[in-house]
């Protein structure tokens, strides 16, 4: 039996407390276009919220969402508290051209490091930033040769875990700077 793959993410649903400033955020800063808002009345295990909820689109049609309750007492229950770390992040592919817009319009913004920066991991050079609500951007630019690359790591994913679970920390990032 074969099992078959989501197509593509449709959205990834966060929870805002200013849909204003988040707007100016990811369309005038990000250049993500508001594609719809939805103000609806919600039904969650039984009570009845008034809601606002955006999306701001991506190329392939997926977007990102987020949601504002009209209640503060109903904002502040579905609040989503976090603790603040680029570990926890949204990564989203972009050409290198977009990754410099963003990074010029961040600056131009005050976005500046260490809560925006540039990594180069070798497979990909990434641009992180955080929204005005908490959460963790990444902006990826694939190495020209990211095909091979994932057909490498691929063909090695399950030997590479249990290297790792069974201690072994070393790198297998022979494309990082400074690498091996």
């Amino acid at each position: 039996m074969t099992t078959q793959l989501p197509l593509r993410l449709h959205h990834y649903g966060w929870t805002v407390d200013d849909q204003e400033a988040n707007r100016q955020f990811y369309e005038e800063v990000i250049g993500l276009p508001l594609i719809a808002t939805w103000t609806e009345i919600e039904s969650i295990n039984g009570t009845e919220y008034a809601l606002c909820h955006t999306f701001y689109g991506l190329a392939d049609g997926s977007a990102l969402a987020f949601f504002q309750l009209a209640d503060p007492r109903a904002q502040q229950q579905f609040h989503t508290e976090i603790n603040p770390t680029p570990m926890r992040h949204i990564a989203l592919k972009v050409e290198q051209e977009t990754q410099d817009a963003i990074r010029e319009r961040l600056t131009e913004a005050g976005y500046t490091e260490p809560g925006t920066f540039v990594v180069d991991h070798g497979y990909c050079v990434s641009l992180y930033t955080v929204d005005p609500n908490g959460l963790h951007l990444e902006f990826t630019v694939d190495h020209p040769d990211m095909e091979r690359i994932n057909a490498e790591r691929l063909r090695t994913a399950h030997a590479d875990l249990a290297r790792w679970l069974g201690g072994d920390h070393s790198s297998n990032n022979p494309w990082r700077a400074g690498a091996n």
